[in-house]
């Protein structure tokens, strides 16, 4: 970056819980976001049965308590945080999906913060992530009542229901597009997050999990793109042996890298299927674009894009920058700094236990850096450091900003006290948030967004976000 940021081009986004508002006051947090911190754009959950998107902290157990809020854990039944339009349901099940906590009752949260925001010259965007319901590491509800829900779950290889919702299952899939357009359409929203994180078939199998989707749209749609589904469907089979047998610690003539290409390539019908998984995951991101371009074309549509894509070499192959410019106006790589290098190592372990078995973690770790373009700590230390956000932090982003090639804004996803899962991990600070701040836009990108969630961010982390801006003449 040469020279600082325009001031008129200034995006500084923050994810946000319904609940907070309600804890704390509308007005009240309007206030600490927009003058302590300097915030101007509300990423508003609206839609979700995860305590990381529409509830409070749900690392207070290792993290504390924030310095603002209720110090309480909030039993959240989730869904819908703002009133439905039965209008937009016919061509789904899921009509009443409301959510059912007491304290939102006879509320709408876009009602409530909607004119207020508008009212200081803020902006408020709507933020959803796929999967909604079960998902680890994400403070899932215990139960989700919506009838005949599990009945649309994808089916895996050997026949059995799974534990998400088929994407290919057209009520649901209409439920989705129906949520974002009734949203769209019905309220003064001024743009749309969109967040897509399903793990792929070649996903599954590394983590030691029996992949699908086999479900009966799945196979019809595979059938009508000319795939035949049961060859896909033994390959992976045949795969799936392969990885249980690795990690059982089966001994392999050839290593278990070796192994594991023969294996893939002596059963090819799984990239075959692996490709028909990814392209239908895509469709929907794509489908979300053009509809919101229906309903309000200059509404800006963007693409929250998960950190496994830049930690594992598949998904970073299957996932380039410039394609997702097709259908996205921005997009927002999640950099969570202080928390990633537990992300990494998690990543990591799913290879080390299969097709990197025979690596030690050290000998893994060297060679995904390189592949990866990581330049970060060890991985005896990693986890305890976290990554750092002169390296990590701008590198992604000059890798964002350079994958776009001018086609989108890049908006960096900065993770200010992102939830823990182990005492050891590093913890955020002022100095990382400021950090990762500066490192945003020296390497050139057009914004940030502070996430994953306000209600567990310290406000004293926030103030090296507004030090940062202030040095940049964004505050």
């Amino acid at each position: 970056m040469t020279g600082k940021p325009d001031p008129s081009q200034k995006f500084v986004g923050i994810q946000i819980s319904p609940i907070s508002f309600l804890d704390e006051g509308v007005e009240a947090v309007l206030d600490t976001l927009q003058n302590r911190v300097g915030v101007n754009v509300l990423m508003l959950g609206t839609v979700s049965w995860l305590g990381l998107k529409t509830g409070r902290s749900i690392s207070w157990q290792l993290d504390g308590w924030p310095d603002h809020g209720v110090p309480e854990p909030f039993a959240m039944t989730g869904g819908a945080y703002f009133d439905p339009d039965p209008a937009y349901y016919g061509g789904t099940f899921m009509k009443d999906y409301r959510t059912r906590d007491p304290q939102f009752d006879g509320k709408d949260i876009l009602k409530m913060v909607l004119p207020a925001a508008h009212a200081r010259g803020m902006t408020v965007y709507i933020e959803l992530m796929e999967p909604f319901f079960k998902y680890t590491g994400h403070g899932s509800v215990n139960t989700v009542d919506i009838p005949n829900l599990a009945q649309a779950m994808e089916i895996d290889i050997f026949g059995r229901i799974g534990s998400d919702p088929s994407t290919s299952h057209p009520g649901y899939r209409n439920w989705i597009l129906s949520m974002i357009e009734d949203q769209v359409r019905n309220h003064d929203i001024d743009g749309v997050m969109w967040c897509n994180e399903r793990n792929s078939p070649l996903d599954t199998l590394i983590q030691g999990g029996a992949p699908g989707d086999f479900s009966s749209h799945a196979r019809r749609e595979a059938m009508e793109r000319g795939i035949d589904v049961e060859a896909c469907r033994k390959a992976l089979l045949n795969l799936y042996d392969f990885m249980q047998e690795a990690k059982a610690g089966k001994s392999f003539a050839d290593g278990a890298f070796i192994t594991f290409l023969r294996t893939l390539l002596a059963n090819p019908e799984a990239l075959i299927w692996e490709r028909f998984w990814l392209e239908r995951n895509k469709d929907l991101d794509r489908e979300l674009y053009g509809l919101v371009k229906w309903c309000k074309p200059s509404l800006p549509f963007g693409l929250n894009v998960w950190n496994r894509n830049h930690f594992n070499i598949f998904r970073k192959a299957q996932w380039p920058w410039e394609e997702q410019t097709l259908y996205a106006d921005w997009v927002k790589p999640i950099t969570y700094q202080h928390q990633a290098g537990e992300v990494f190592a998690k990543e990591l372990g799913f290879f080390q236990k299969t097709i990197l078995r025979d690596f030690s973690p050290d000998e893994a770790t060297a060679v995904l850096y390189r592949l990866l373009g990581l330049k970060e700590a060890p991985y005896a230390s990693v986890i305890q450091t976290g990554m750092d956000p002169d390296t990590y932090v701008e590198g992604q982003c000059a890798d964002a900003v350079r994958g776009v090639n001018g086609k989108a804004k890049v908006f960096m996803g900065i993770g200010v006290d992102a939830p823990r899962t182990r005492a050891d991990q590093a913890q955020c600070t002022p100095d990382i948030a400021y950090r990762s701040v500066m490192a945003t836009y020296r390497a050139g990108g057009d914004g940030i967004v502070l996430a994953p969630n306000y209600a567990s961010m310290k406000l004293t982390n926030l103030d090296g976000v507004a030090k940062a801006l202030t040095e940049l003449g964004l505050k």
